[in-house]
């Protein structure tokens, strides 16, 4: 009898990990990595989890002087000698709304760097924001994007959904402009692109969403090769759909021009951002992507207070 209890449990085991290996197979790969990567990010407490309007429980404290009776729970404060309020989660405060730019321009990828080849600037930057939609979801948080096919919501059928959506076909266009419809008011906002594009639209959305109270982050994504300008001798630039299209015989005069404008672009996000009370960085695909997802998760912890 104790032998085929020990082969009905072995058997069983067997058939749990293979239902469990079934599962996680069938998750999209872009949520395994952003999961592996949130893993390397270590969370406190509530995350940034903070009493207001709501309709969510989240902690009983002390009533204070200025507290109206009516906040009172009194079945809590029954049970002992001081009274206790029912505070509620500030749920407008805790939704975080994500634009990945999909242009084709995020579909770049530099030269091989090293023993690997560089992810692209979409595949880094959907990694990014899945990342912190993980973090944000562990800590209590809504997550959505920025237009109305993804309203944030908790949990992790939400994750699944986001990896979904933005591992879905790009738009055709070479560059992106921010989609803010369906953003709610004081909620967050991150915005990630090589903002290549026009800069008066991303100006716009921004300001557009500062006036309702939208607080944010705007990390720029660009590969190497951009940042450095390798190149020398004849060379031919084009767009990654082919509509723009440049060749010059000496590309290193191109350099310092090239640069002084990247330069200007860079400023003048920098100063968007800080019209609107949000925060700006720069991102390279070479780099490590933790080193990326530490400081929005920094950016947002300090926008939080």
């Amino acid at each position: 009898m104790s032998v085929a209890r020990d082969t009905q449990a072995a058997s069983g085991a067997l058939d749990l990990r293979r239902e469990a290996e079934g599962a996680a197979g069938a998750l999209p790969p872009l949520l395994i990595a952003a999961e592996q990567l949130a893993s390397t990010v270590q969370m406190g407490g509530h995350g940034r989890r903070r009493a207001g309007p709501g309709e969510e429980f989240w902690q009983y404290r002390p009533a204070h002087s200025g507290d109206e009776a009516r906040l009172v729970d009194w079945r809590r404060s029954a049970r002992s000698d001081a009274q206790f309020v029912r505070d509620r989660e500030w749920q407008l405060a805790q939704s975080l709304h994500l634009w990945v730019d999909d242009a084709a321009s995020m579909r770049f990828s530099g030269a091989p760097d090293g023993r690997r080849v560089r992810p692209s600037k979409g595949a880094r930057a959907r990694l990014l924001a899945l990342a912190l939609a993980v973090l944000s979801i562990r800590a209590g948080e809504r997550v959505g994007l920025t237009g109305p096919l993804a309203p944030p919501r908790p949990g992790r059928a939400q994750l699944l959904t986001l990896a979904q959506m933005l591992e879905a076909d790009g738009a055709g266009a070479d560059y992106g402009t921010p989609q803010v419809a369906g953003v709610a008011a004081h909620a967050r906002a991150l915005f990630l692109s090589d903002f290549f594009g026009d800069l008066d639209a991303v100006e716009g959305a921004i300001a557009a969403l500062a006036d309702r109270g939208v607080t944010g982050v705007l990390l720029q994504v660009l590969d190497p090769a951009e940042e450095e300008f390798p190149f020398d001798g004849r060379t031919i630039f084009e767009s990654m759909t082919g509509a723009l299209r440049h060749e010059t015989r000496e590309a290193g005069d191109l350099r310092a021009r090239y640069l002084a404008r990247l330069a200007e672009r860079r400023d003048r996000l920098a100063r968007i951002a800080r019209a609107a009370g949000w925060q700006f960085s720069t991102h390279h695909t070479g780099d490590p992507a933790q080193a990326a997802l530490l400081w929005l998760w920094a950016a947002f912890d300090r926008g939080a207070r």
